[in-house]
């Protein structure tokens, strides 16, 4: 293959879960502009409208599914809906996360619950759904938003930390059992970007400065600059790549 074919997404289809806005949003759109038809995924269909909206401006072709990635059902009906009725599934990014943050002896088991839900049962639910159909056409791309939070863990969001460093584990392990069938699975591991999820340390001065001193890079990520390593991990470019976990974190895992 020319290299300059390596990392076109041309005729594949991309079901990004959790995509109305933050990074989903972006790595729709960056996916898409590879030319990648993009699947938009979310539980609240008017956020995912307006997200489309703003794909169709920049000419990306996309369409809704609006499910609950933490309902097993809702995803094995959804899934096989996409596949019937749009095409098959080429890439999943299972990117559908949430945060709480709470000294670990107040943590309450609501919240212990709806984390580990949504950050690690959906990443579940939906990459063996999707997986089923990946292994009868002996190929497929899946990649797992993971976190620097997989790696190291931070005062008030040990639950978070626990969630996604068993979302590290999984990818291995959905590498070493899909593996053989022609599926390339790995995860990509953003460190501290701003997004809505984290507006509130944006904000906050202290934060912020204590960050900017911690990582080499010396400052906030954008969500674009994601675009590039999930369009490797999506593309012929990572043929060989399984079971890897890919940091982009500006640096803050390399030092102490």
């Amino acid at each position: 293959m020319p290299p300059k074919d390596l990392f076109s997404l041309h005729g594949r289809r991309a079901l990004i879960t959790g995509s109305s806005r933050g990074i989903g949003l972006a790595l729709a759109r960056g996916l898409g502009e590879y030319g990648a038809e993009i699947v938009l995924n979310g539980r609240n269909r008017d956020a995912l409208a307006q997200a489309q909206s703003q794909l169709k401006e920049a000419g990306i072709t996309s369409s809704l599914s609006s499910f609950d990635a933490t309902d097993q059902t809702a995803v094995l009906s959804a899934v096989e809906t996409i596949e019937q009725n749009d095409g098959p599934i080429d890439i999943l990014i299972n990117n559908a996360g949430i945060q709480r943050r709470a000294p670990l002896e107040d943590f309450s088991r609501e919240d212990w619950d709806a984390l580990m839900a949504t950050n690690l049962n959906a990443v579940f639910f939906v990459g063996q759904a999707v997986a089923r159909h990946m292994i009868r056409r002996k190929r497929g791309k899946i990649v797992n938003i993971c976190s620097v939070q997989s790696e190291l863990a931070r005062p008030g969001i040990a639950p978070y930390t626990a969630a996604k460093g068993a979302v590290k584990n999984l990818t291995k392990g959905m590498a070493t059992d899909w593996a053989k069938y022609g599926l390339q699975i790995n995860g990509l591991a953003p460190g501290y970007f701003e997004t809505d999820m984290n507006a509130a340390l944006v904000k906050d001065k202290d934060f912020t400065e204590w960050l900017c001193r911690r990582t080499p890079a010396a400052r906030w990520g954008k969500v674009e600059e994601l675009i590039g390593a999930a369009v490797f991990l999506s593309s012929d470019a990572s043929s060989f790549v399984n079971g890897h976990i890919l940091m982009v974190d500006g640096g803050i895992t390399a030092c102490l």
